[in-house]
């Protein structure tokens, strides 16, 4: 039985270890530990919480406080979970920030979130006090081990109490017209999140005090953040973590860990079964898998071999778990994009073009709400800094979600496509115009334009159609192609950089001068293996690689 939410996070991981002293919280393996040069092991509750209350007098000495902003850059490590819910308890509002950006995201992230303090490993310490200069801001830094410097500036919430309202964490999400909006999460948004998986059920049933979450998702992100962390809070189970996805280990990982459960992206079912088939493939404790965008005609093919269910689900950072729908129950219409239907706590709509309700199978527009007196319970809080953007998502009381969905006669709802310019490669939302920003930099460029172009692996990926000021013989476009992305890959993390280069002659634009993002998009499926276009994405590795 679930006992009544406390009001903060750092309040419910401390009723977790006072119910559950000697259970493991996080574990962390063997391949992961060497890949981060730790020790491998489990960590209990109880002794999680006393090194996380030490760790919070710490920062309560340095002056830390509600109201503040501090930046975690610390990839998937153990370290992350016990920073975040000490400063939780202060009232302290925790920025995960990507190990994979580069100086203009950096300096983007410093200056809009107003971060005091970046916990962050030593080897980004040079980048982001560089960020902190260009961004004219004051930014104290730390690594974790080290005691906590003064904090650079008063808390600017002393004065007022700590709770459920209170900033939990600032998640930047990537716009569609813009630079990346930061998502204000309050307490309540990773409560609700937490209580949402705890109870929903059916085929994703939690049991209380069983479970063992493997994810390889990032921390930087609001599904491991969010749904797989605070479940095993509120329910007593034991995340563990990966540095990320490894597709030959994988299934070893999955063994050694003892997980029960899985989080994963689409494309990784889509690498499993690249693998050949072995004995070992059903050799495994997991009941089931959370996620999304698994690729229609292998959904069937990996339960059937593998033994267990992948329930795809739809959620926004901007909805968390106030409008979370999954397929968690039959019939789940595997190999259709169904994701399931609302439960009796989440309101839709589909909305056709004209502005009404779209009817059965009809594309339309998802609009979403919690049910019940407060619409936006559950929700972000709202963009930071950029009140009119917030207004217009929550436009006629309803938050626009901008994905096109279908709801058969059945009710359920099938995914069918995204905002035209938001290119989602491996799980990552990347801003079309970000990219353009920096590709536009280049001195031999006249312009740019960015689109998503297919791919087999990984749902998206980059393409970037340029315009250049002299033509370019087709012999030295490889090479410009190449100068091109390791232009991109010294200011954006390297999977926003282009996969693929197209050397046009002019951008499809309106009449207004603007990128005609529908013929772009309609170019970017046909470019791809013509002698206009060049394949990069050997070109694209981490920065550690």
């Amino acid at each position: 039985m679930l006992q009544p939410l406390p009001p903060t996070v750092a309040q419910a991981f401390a009723a977790a270890a006072q119910r559950w002293p000697q259970r493991p919280c996080v574990a962390l393996l063997a391949e992961t530990a060497a890949a981060y040069g730790l020790q491998a092991g489990e960590w209990t509750y109880g002794e999680a919480l006393a090194g996380i209350e030490a760790l919070r007098a710490g920062y309560a000495a340095a002056g830390y406080g509600h109201g503040h902003r501090v930046g975690l850059l610390l990839e998937n490590r153990p370290a992350f979970f016990w920073h975040w819910f000490a400063l939780n308890g202060l009232g302290v509002s925790v920025v995960p920030i990507n190990a994979e950006l580069r100086s203009a995201e950096l300096e983007y992230l410093v200056g809009h979130s107003d971060i005091a303090l970046a916990v962050a490993l030593p080897q980004r310490h040079a980048a982001l006090r560089a960020a902190a200069r260009a961004a004219g801001r004051p930014l104290a830094l730390m690594a974790d081990g080290d005691a906590p410097p003064p904090a650079p500036f008063a808390a600017p919430r002393a004065d007022r109490a700590i709770g459920e309202p209170s900033e939990c964490a600032l998640l930047y999400t990537s716009g569609t017209t813009g630079r990346p909006k930061g998502c204000m999460l309050p307490n309540r948004y990773y409560l609700h999140s937490g209580r949402w998986y705890a109870q929903v059920g059916g085929l994703a049933a939690l049991r209380d005090g069983a479970e063992r979450m493997l994810t390889p998702l990032p921390l930087v992100h609001m599904n491991a953040m969010a749904y797989s962390a605070l479940a095993m809070v509120l329910t007593g189970g034991c995340l563990v973590v990966l540095d990320r996805f490894h597709p030959a280990t994988w299934w070893a990982s999955v063994r050694e860990s003892r997980a029960t459960v899985v989080h994963y992206l689409g494309v990784m079912p889509a690498m499993l079964m690249k693998a050949p088939p072995s004995p070992d493939d059903r050799a495994h404790a997991v009941r089931f898998g959370f996620g999304a965008g698994v690729d229609r005609a292998l959904h069937a093919p990996f339960e059937q071999r593998f033994g267990f269910p992948l329930l795809e689900a739809w959620a926004m950072t901007e909805t968390g778990a106030g409008a979370v729908v999954m397929a968690n129950a039959e019939p789940r219409q595997v190999g259709s994009n169904c994701f399931g239907r609302e439960g009796a706590d989440v309101q839709v709509r589909v909305v056709a073009d004209d502005g009404n309700d779209a009817a059965a199978d009809q594309p339309g527009e998802l609009w979403v709400r919690h049910a019940g007196d407060d619409p936006r319970y559950g929700f972000f809080a709202g963009y930071l800094k950029d009140e009119a953007a917030t207004a217009e998502a929550w436009d006629q009381g309803w938050f626009h979600t901008g994905d096109i969905v279908r709801r058969d006669a059945s009710g359920q709802l099938h995914f069918i496509d995204r905002r035209k310019n938001v290119i989602r490669r491996s799980g990552e939302n990347i801003s079309a115009v970000e990219v353009e920003g920096v590709l536009n930099q280049m001195p031999e460029l006249k312009a740019s334009a960015v689109a998503a172009a297919p791919d087999a692996l990984r749902g998206d990926e980059v393409l970037a159609c340029v315009v250049t000021h002299a033509a370019v013989p087709e012999a030295d476009r490889a090479a410009l192609a190449e100068r091109i992305v390791q232009h991109a890959l010294q200011r954006l993390a390297y999977y926003k950089a282009p996969g693929h280069v197209a050397f046009v002659d002019a951008l499809p634009l309106t009449a207004s001068q603007k990128i005609a993002r529908g013929e772009l998009k309609a170019l970017a499926q046909q470019l791809p293996g013509t002698a206009a276009c060049v394949d990069t994405r050997h070109l694209k590795k981490r920065a550690s690689e």
